[in-house]
């Protein structure tokens, strides 16, 4: 079997998958709507992804097509990189303030000390007796996974909980988590 150089091949699927993504770039700029442009991007790069497999094999064309068409699209998308300016904040300076910045009720401190801690670790004892309990697998190996699990998830818990401002979602999402884990590890059971 003898291989047909890839070069040309290349170069066409890097001319049409960039002619692509610059329609579809074009398109999603404008304020209207332009089907067209749209219909034509999108076009171009399926005939880019899909017509190297006859030039190039039904293996090395498309996984070529995969690479230079995702690179072209990247390309295109940065050559329009711009840094713009951040708009001046009223209220506060940063994304993310620290817990002290924001204000507070004693009712909150004690529910987000309680998200962070024991609810917090709950809710990832059920993710971690849940994984034990129905992923397939060795029964050792189900626990040792599980039960590394736990402090990950506990630690994901607490970092959200104390940097979220919504307590109340965070209390909701923790007991749901909880519920459905150690519902579903009861229902199946450990055998």
């Amino acid at each position: 079997m003898e291989d047909t150089p890839a070069l040309l091949p290349s170069l066409l699927i890097a001319v049409a998958a960039g002619a692509g993504a610059w329609l579809l770039r074009r398109s999603w700029q404008g304020k209207t709507q332009q089907t067209g442009l749209v219909a034509a991007g999108w076009l171009l790069i399926a005939a880019a992804t899909i017509l190297p497999a006859w030039l190039l094999g039904p293996a090395r064309g498309p996984f070529i097509a995969l690479a230079i068409v995702s690179t072209a699209a990247l390309a295109i998308v940065a050559a329009n990189y711009s840094v713009r300016q951040a708009k001046a904040r009223a209220a506060r300076e940063s994304l993310a303030p620290e817990p002290s910045d924001r204000a507070t009720t004693k009712w909150r401190e004690t529910l987000r000390w309680l998200l962070a801690g024991p609810i917090g670790m709950i809710a990832a004892m059920g993710v971690g007796i849940a994984y034990a309990a129905l992923v397939p697998g060795e029964q050792q190996t189900r626990l040792v996974v599980g039960g590394m699990i736990v402090p990950v998830i506990w630690g994901g818990c607490m970092a959200w909980t104390l940097a979220d401002n919504r307590i109340l979602r965070a209390t909701a999402v923790l007991t749901g988590v909880a519920i459905v884990s150690f519902t579903a590890a009861i229902v199946k059971g450990f055998a």
